[in-house]
C-alpha cells in the first residue's frame, strides 16, 4: 500500500488549497478513504471521509469549507480546502478508513503527509 499526498503549502487566511492523494497497491475503489491532520504535540484529528459509495462526512470544524472527492479511475482522493483559517495549520494525511464510526473512524495505512500553513 502506498499513499502519496501533495498540494500543501503556505496560504493566507481566507485562501484555498487542493490536496491530492495518489493511492496504489490496493483496490482503491473498494475502500473508504479519509483525511486527517496533526499539529505538533497533538494526536491525529479526523477531517473528512469518503466511502466507496461516495458518501462523504466532515468534522464540524471544516463543514461548509472543505470538500472531499475521489476519482477511482485515477486512484486519487482530493481535499478542496476553502476559507482557510490559521487554526487549519497542520500536517494533513491521507488514510485508508478501516472501521470505527462515520464520525470517529479508524485509520489504517496513511501517507507521509503534506504541510498546510495558513498565515499572513
Amino acid at each position: 500500500v502506498q499513499l502519496v499526498e501533495s498540494g500543501g503549502g503556505l496560504v493566507q487566511p481566507g485562501g484555498s488549497l487542493r490536496l491530492s492523494c495518489a493511492a496504489s497497491g490496493f483496490t482503491f475503489s473498494s475502500f473508504a478513504m479519509g483525511w486527517a491532520r496533526q499539529v505538533p504535540g497533538k494526536g491525529l484529528e479526523w477531517v473528512s471521509s469518503i466511502y466507496a459509495t461516495s458518501i462523504t462526512y466532515y468534522a464540524d470544524f471544516v463543514k461548509g469549507r472543505f470538500a472531499i472527492t475521489r476519482d477511482n479511475a485515477k486512484n486519487t482522493v482530493y481535499l478542496q480546502m476553502n476559507s482557510l483559517k490559521p487554526e487549519d495549520t497542520a500536517v494533513y494525511f491521507c488514510t485508508i478508513i478501516t472501521g470505527g464510526t462515520v464520525r470517529s473512524p479508524s485509520f489504517g495505512s496513511r501517507g507521509s503527509g503534506t504541510q498546510v500553513t495558513v498565515s499572513s
